[in-house]
């Protein structure tokens, strides 16, 4: 296997430098250089796992014949100090000032990082190759990645997942306050876009990013996912809770501590980590047993109150046998549907809620089904999850449908749509969500 040196530089004289050093290095290595930041910041992700080196310069110039920015090496920092340490990193710049700051960010994440400084026309050779051979022969890799054969057909159905949830989140949270009218307004059609996601969407889209990138939950990966994209932008919606453990994870917080000590040692019976995790479920929808193992792994860095995490469990399973039973008979695929998640989601509250959810006919109003099931306005799993599983199991072929009557119930709109979307859209696909619907959503970073 190539064992790959990234590379964040500008100069042609020094990555012609570079690749002589990477030569001397060995015959298993290739150079892949970035000249600017946002192209680096767009393709690195797809580099790491075989990234044995990472060297970074700050100060970059934009390319002949090209105008935009070309970003910063701090930039890029910033970026990779929000993944797991796969390998070490060298800061080669001139900016002294800027170069610490790169450093820090490194060393506060727990990379091996340091510096050499471009002194002299032979440093590369003469400083910079032994710093890197030094380094290389001190760290020891761990083998956190573990992305299956089939990784790129399990994040396909992944994206239609994400797809679905955010959708269902922006239409939800556009829909809170006149959620009585939900269905008379969607039919009657809904405003333009861009229609904007919350929390719901955001949260998900880390757990996108963590499977894309390792193939499976790692918790300290996420909990860093988790922040950086609260960090980036925190008006979306998120709970106080929530708020607090990011809050504290940014300041340099275990992770473990700070969903443990939750509601006075308790942990967090929310329901956000059911509201992020049906596209967890469509990249497992092959293996329950795995499914409920990363999914209860995935609640725990901010949920680890029981009911949080079987809420979590139930929504995974049910977007996973969507999946499995999109083929199926409607009759066929409700039973399955409800008799998997009962199998599957351990004693608690939400597990009695959802017997009650399985027992109720469709025929039943959604106000009344809310007022029996709890229509997520306490914020809690056992509040939330019983009717968003009601609601998709009735319209598990009719993506609008099954919104509207999500969202008709009141209480949690956005999450309750959120989770009902991600779970339906493994039934109906993309082709069963409104063209019109996805254009006005807001751009997400992936795409089916």
């Amino acid at each position: 296997m190539k064992k790959n040196l990234l590379l964040l530089e500008d100069n042609a004289e020094r990555i012609a430098a570079f690749r002589a050093a990477v030569s001397a290095l060995g015959e298993d290595w290739v150079l892949k250089v970035w000249y600017d930041a946002p192209t680096m910041l767009a393709e690195c992700e797809d580099c790491l796992e075989h990234a044995a080196l990472i060297t970074l310069d700050h100060d970059l110039n934009p390319q002949p014949g090209v105008t935009a920015d070309p970003g910063t090496g701090l930039e890029v920092a910033k970026f990779l100090a929000g993944h797991l340490p796969p390998c070490p990193i060298i800061i080669h710049s001139s900016n002294t000032d800027r170069a610490w700051s790169m450093h820090n960010e490194f060393r506060f994440a727990g990379w091996p990082v340091d510096r050499v400084g471009p002194i002299g026309d032979d440093w590369i050779p003469k400083f910079w190759l032994p710093k890197a051979r030094a380094m290389l022969a001190e760290h020891k890799s761990e083998n956190i990645f573990r992305k299956p054969a089939d990784h790129t057909e399990r994040l396909h159905r992944t994206f239609i997942s994400l797809e679905g949830l955010a959708i269902g989140d922006a239409v939800g949270e556009m829909l809170a306050c006149r959620n009585a009218e939900a269905p008379r307004i969607i039919q009657a059609g809904l405003p333009a876009g861009p229609w904007f996601h919350t929390d719901d969407t955001e949260m998900a889209l880390s757990i996108v990013d963590i499977l894309k990138l390792y193939g499976h939950i790692n918790q300290a990966a996420l909990a860093r996912r988790f922040a950086w994209r609260f960090e980036r932008d925190p008006d979306r919606g998120y709970g106080k809770m929530t708020r607090i453990q990011m809050t504290e994870i940014l300041a340099g917080a275990d992770w473990r501590q700070t969903a443990t000590s939750a509601f006075s040692g308790q942990g967090s019976m929310g329901n956000g980590g059911a509201m992020r995790v049906p596209p967890l479920g469509a990249y497992f929808a092959d293996d329950l047993d795995r499914l409920v193992a990363e999914a209860r792994v995935s609640s725990l860095v901010t949920h680890t109150h029981p009911e949080g995490v079987a809420g979590t469990i139930a929504v995974a399973v049910a977007a996973a046998v969507a999946w499995q039973v999109r083929s199926a008979s409607p009759e066929h695929r409700v039973r399955r549907l409800f008799d998997e998640v009962l199998r599957l989601t351990p004693e608690s509250q939400v597990r009695r809620g959802i017997t009650l959810a399985a027992q109720t006919p469709s025929t039943v109003p959604v106000d009344a089904v809310a007022k029996a099931l709890g229509n997520g306005s306490l914020v809690t799993a056992p509040d939330t999850v019983p009717f968003a599983l009601w609601c998709a199991a009735q319209h598990l072929d009719d993506y609008v449908a099954a919104l509207s009557c999500a969202i008709s119930g009141d209480g949690d709109c956005d999450t309750n749509a959120a989770i009902v979307g991600g779970i339906v859209a493994m039934v109906t696909g993309l082709e069963g969500i409104p063209p019109d619907w996805r254009a006005a959503k807001e751009k997400l970073p992936f795409s089916c």
